[in-house]
């Protein structure tokens, strides 16, 4: 008898239910449990190979910041001392140790503070010393007086804004605003 393999048809054998389909069941759900505890290993790995990755590039990133602050550092240490060892011309030196401007502001802050309010008075005045010194001992002695009446004068506006000023905000004001009406 010929047989042909057109005519051949595959049926598939019936299952039996049983004492093997139930350990079939179980193999199976310990391979899914297997495959799930597999599966959360995979990804907790990942994650820390993630969190490790992105912790060393934090910390590459400040180490770098860390490298670029000390090299700021040193650039500027260098440049100061390059500046200590460098010299100004000669005419620039005179220059800047004889201006007059230099010569003023030396002479204003050598002066005591009554020097300062006393001289303060006589320009508003319109006065300078030395046309006092050379005024007769009469008119000394009445610029002198008026003088001595104004620094009082602005004693007791001094008082009177401290007072003022402690109730309201401190004394340290009222003796800054002495100092800024010299």
């Amino acid at each position: 008898m010929l047989v042909s393999a057109k005519q051949m048809q595959n049926y598939p054998l019936p299952k039996r239910w049983g004492k093997d389909s139930l350990a079939e069941a179980a193999a199976g759900s310990d391979l899914q449990g297997s495959m799930m505890q597999a599966l959360q290993t995979n990804v907790q790995s990942q994650v820390q190979t993630s969190a490790t990755q992105q912790a060393t590039q934090h910390v590459s990133e400040a180490s770098k910041i860390s490298d670029n602050v000390d090299e700021a550092f040193a650039k500027t240490r260098v440049a100061l001392q390059a500046a200590e060892s460098f010299k100004l011309p000669a005419d620039v030196q005179f220059r800047s140790s004889d201006s007059p401007a230099a010569d003023a502001f030396k002479e204003y802050m050598s002066k005591k503070p009554e020097e300062r309010i006393q001289d303060a008075i006589l320009e508003e005045m319109g006065l300078t010393k030395e046309e006092v010194e050379q005024m007769p001992p009469k008119k000394q002695q009445a610029i002198a007086k008026e003088i001595a009446e104004r620094m009082e004068d602005k004693i007791k506006l001094a008082q009177a804004e401290k007072e003022d000023a402690s109730s309201e905000k401190g004394s340290s004001q009222v003796v800054d605003k002495l100092l800024a009406s010299l």
